[in-house]
């Protein structure tokens, strides 16, 4: 940081940032007097001044204070009586009025866009309308008509609105680790979702006069129509692949492409980036040094067509960044400066953080940012590695290799997986894709305003190659097992993996070093006495002081190559070392859990064994009530299992199940465990040995057997042992009257047939219900009662069946059992009712506290011998008992 003042003060600014970020109050002070300690001590060896160490503990406390700053104005602006309502209850019906401030997007039946508000009015009567100065909400309109997206299709950006909706607050994360979606929209500077119905909420009208949004709308006027180019000239499937590649328009990407190219880690081709911008910049240089332009001249010009470029592609993040790169570099080629790649970084990372320090939390500024630092400082140390291999090559394999060892961080935090075969397929995709397909996109894009013709062989082409790239994604991903499942890492991980990284590619890099100094160019002919190596002396002794002074310097890099490859093996074992302690799942030290996730209006239960094994209860499921019409359908609708379930479970470092329970077939309950079966290994697969009559239930096992999970009917009267210290006891169905028919019968009523089991953990007992009614309710009893016992095992927590429906929990099951506590999984404000009032009375008359994840989110339970010890995610806005953090017995 001596030589480089510029990175050094972006470096402490991102870090003073961070702090700010992670910590308030006094952590934030012990960490900053811990980063003024380390400044002082890198000063103190003279590698730093005392004026740099004095600029860079100014940075560190400016950047706090910014960030605090910013938060302390990020609030909301909406009159107080929206604001004091309980989060449950922060909804009202209003009339807003504003300007639209983002693009206009349509998936679908909805509509997306941000609206800057003028004055906002609740439709309550004798409200009057509040003056509102700048707050920004998201307005989500859902249409009712078909002939509604024409009226959609002309909002524009700038345009001034009157809409009417309800005015809510956006959805925070309701499961540990789950995704925050209030927390995001916080770094947007939203507070408010304002949801209206229909195209007739809306009246917009365009701007009278240019304002600061007008060059913005014609932008996002300019990506419609290149958008529409685009798709007249290419295929469906291929029209959305080539507008995230060339104009960086990712919305109509096809969702299985997009997953596809993820798992192999290959997305941020389809992101405009540096490598975009640079291919710009260089054709701009060339058309205009063959037209005879003046250096300067040609510099100047790319300069200010570098922003345009820019606004065209998007503008996210990682084109921004790449963009301020390229502009700084050629203003410092244009002033004749020395440029230097970490300056100019730094510069662009400093410029971005103080006008968005929010940009920050950005997953793409992040990734963006931290590639390119990595590539500008690791690709040195590799390059002497690879000193064998043929230039082209060598430099094609140190640049791939350096940017997945720098991305494996992020990318497990962020996504939770890595494909050991991301190398192979970076290493020959991108080449082929940036030189190949991306010049005949742009070039087909090109041609398609004044040669229809040569456009489409142009496009034909193009095709053809992605065909050939999807068919080589697909058929890599094939290798399932090249896909590893990370927990996310913490901080200090992420930290410790890249200096021991560093440490290790410098070792390697010395010791490559040491090897070619071992033996000096004189002494090349190991024929040659050793004598005559030595300058000749005027007595005997000198000319064996001489000899020895000789041998010495010829020994001296093998002591080089000794302390290198000592340093090698010490960074290796600790990053070897580091790398199995991310890989493995914490250990609970003999302890069970038990968690029961938020799936909304359904089921879904995580149970892990102190043995380390893990059992997932039922996968909750989004419920669809008929077919919609096409034009109403998205393009990647939400589906709780794949965008709930699970994540959750990749985040929690959960590499194999080893069973799932599939209670019964209705869709709340098996739906969301198709994405798991598909995005997971699974070992074993328990259901009630019925077929439900409908597709998908059908193709979920179709699924279970192509993925080779054994599958198993389990009655009444079977047990299962996953370790020494837990035991299932399955209590219900009753075993099958078959006839001596193998055929699974087909059972429309499925609740009924529900399974249902006794968990017993480390001495404690937990009961597990589905969604059976009070007759098998009364049939478990009566089996018990020919069994010769008058009440069952006492169950510790009861997970209350049907979501709490009065169809189920009757007072004489809950006197059988006598639980102490329940859990009820229930959808916020679902459409059923649930939990059932009466069911809720009975619970109380029993004793039993109640845990719901309509309240509650995920509900967690520690289950040792001696207490179980409980959590949640949320916490309720009017609890019906306490809930401590640890119930005991």
């Amino acid at each position: 940081m001596k030589g480089r003042p510029l990175l050094g003060f972006t470096v402490c600014w991102i870090t003073g940032s961070a702090a700010a970020c992670l910590f308030s109050g006094y952590k934030l002070l012990i960490l900053w007097a811990g980063c003024l300690l380390l400044l002082a001590i890198y000063a103190a060896c003279g590698r730093l001044g005392w004026k740099q160490l004095a600029v860079f503990a100014i940075s560190l406390a400016v950047a706090a204070l910014y960030w605090e700053w910013n938060e302390g104005r990020n609030v909301s602006q909406l009159p107080e009586v929206l604001a004091s309502q309980p989060a449950e209850q922060q909804e009202s019906n209003v009339e807003a009025e504003g300007m639209i401030v983002s693009p206009v997007e349509r998936d679908g039946d909805r509509v997306d866009f941000t609206l800057k508000l003028s004055q906002i009015r609740s439709n309550a009567a004798g409200q009057t309308a509040a003056q509102v100065k700048g707050e920004l909400v998201a307005v989500q309109i859902k249409l009712q008509a078909e002939a509604e997206i024409a009226v959609a299709a002309n909002w524009a950006r700038g345009d001034r609105v009157v809409l009417t909706g309800e005015l809510v607050l956006p959805g925070e994360a309701r499961n540990f680790g789950g995704f925050d979606y209030r927390a995001y929209l916080h770094t947007q500077r939203i507070h408010w979702l304002l949801k209206g119905s229909g195209g007739g909420s809306v009246e917009a009208t365009p701007p009278e006069s240019w304002g600061a949004s007008t060059l913005l709308r014609w932008n996002d006027a300019a990506r419609i129509v290149l958008g529409a180019e685009m798709d007249r000239l290419f295929q469906d499937r291929h029209s959305g692949y080539m507008k995230g590649l060339v104009i960086g328009i990712q919305d109509d990407l096809d969702p299985e492409t997009f997953r596809q190219f993820s798992q192999l880690g290959l997305t941020h081709i389809l992101a405009i980036s540096g490598m975009h911008v640079a291919v710009y910049v260089a054709v701009l240089l060339f058309i205009l040094r063959h037209c005879r332009v003046t250096r300067e001249t040609a510099l100047t010009v790319t300069l200010l067509l570098v922003p345009v470029y820019v606004l065209l592609s998007g503008a996210g993040p990682s084109i921004v960044r790449a963009g301020l790169m390229g502009m700084i570099a050629l203003l410092a080629a244009r002033l004749g400066m020395l440029k230097d790649g970490l300056n100019i970084l730094a510069a662009a990372a400093l410029i971005m953080l103080v006008w968005n320090p929010y940009l920050l939390m950005s997953v793409s500024f992040q990734l963006s940012f931290l590639v390119t630092a990595g590539l500008m400082v690791y690709v040195p140390l590799a390059n002497p590695l690879m000193k064998r291999l043929p230039g082209w090559l060598g430099s094609s394999i140190s640049v791939t290799l350096i940017a997945q060892l720098v991305s494996f961080p992020l990318t497990i935090y962020y996504f939770n997986q890595f494909s050991l075969l991301s190398f192979a397929a970076n290493l020959v995709l991108v080449p082929f894709i940036t030189f190949l397909v991306l010049p005949l996109g742009t070039l087909a894009l090109l041609l398609g305003w004044f040669w229809e013709a040569g456009a489409g062989v142009v496009a034909d082409a193009a095709e053809l190659l992605n065909n050939a790239t999807f068919g080589a994604v697909e058929w890599v991903n094939g290798f399932s097992g090249g896909v590893l499942i990370w927990r996310s890492p913490s901080l200090l991980w992420i930290c410790g993996y890249y200096l021991l990284l560093y440490g290790l590619l410098y070792a390697l890099k010395q010791r490559a070093g040491a090897q070619v100094r071992e033996i000096p160019q004189y002494m090349e002919d190991e024929t040659r006495p050793l004598a005559e190596l030595a300058p000749e002396g005027n007595g005997k002794g000198k000319g064996r002081s001489r000899e020895r002074d000789a041998l010495a310097l010829s020994f001296q890099p093998r002591g080089g190559i000794r302390l290198a490859g000592s340093a090698v093996l010490i960074c290796a074992a600790g990053l070897v070392l580091l790398l199995y302690r991310g890989y493995h799942v914490v250990s609970l030290e003999g302890a069970g859990a038990i968690s029961y996730l938020d799936v909304g209006q359904g089921d879904s239960i995580l149970i892990t064994t102190p043995g380390g094994a893990h059992i997932l209860v039922d996968g909750g499921g989004t419920l669809s009530f008929g077919n919609k019409e096409e034009w109403r359908i998205r393009r990647d609708p939400f589906e709780v299992g794949a965008k709930t379930l699970l994540p959750l479970l990749k985040q929690r470092g959960i590499h194999r199940l080893d069973a799932v329970i599939l209670t019964h077939g209705d869709q709340d309950h098996a739906g969301g465990l198709q994405a798991v079966l598909e995005g997971m290994p699974v070992s074993a697969v328990l259901f009630n040995g019925t077929l439900a009559e409908r597709e998908p239930y059908r193709k979920l096992m179709r699924t279970a057997i192509t993925k080779k999970a054994r599958l198993y009917a389990v009655q009444q009267g079977q047990t299962l042992a996953p370790d020494d210290q837990t035991k299932l006891f399955f209590l219900w169905p009753e075993p099958p009257q078959t006839d001596g028919q193998s055929v699974l019968p087909a059972v429309e009523d499925q609740n009924h047939e529900s399974v249902v089991f006794r968990l017993e953990m480390n001495g404690r007992n937990f009961l597990f219900t589905g969604d059976m009614d009070k007759a098998s309710e009364q049939a478990v009893i009566l089996a018990a009662e020919q069994s010769g016992l008058d009440s069952g095992a006492k169950i510790d927590v009861l997970k209350v069946a049907h979501h709490g429906s009065k169809t189920a929990t009757g007072a004489e099951w809950l006197e059988f059992w006598r639980p102490a506590f329940a859990v009820i999984s229930a959808g916020v404000n679902n459409s059923y009712g649930h939990p059932n009032g009466d069911v809720l009375e009975r619970l109380a008359e029993s004793n039993t506290a109640v845990y719901r994840t309509d309240l509650h989110g995920e509900i967690q339970l520690k289950v040792q011998q001696e207490e179980i010890a409980v959590r949640h995610k949320l916490r309720a806005a009017q609890e019906e008992q306490p809930t401590p953090e640890k119930e005991k017995r």
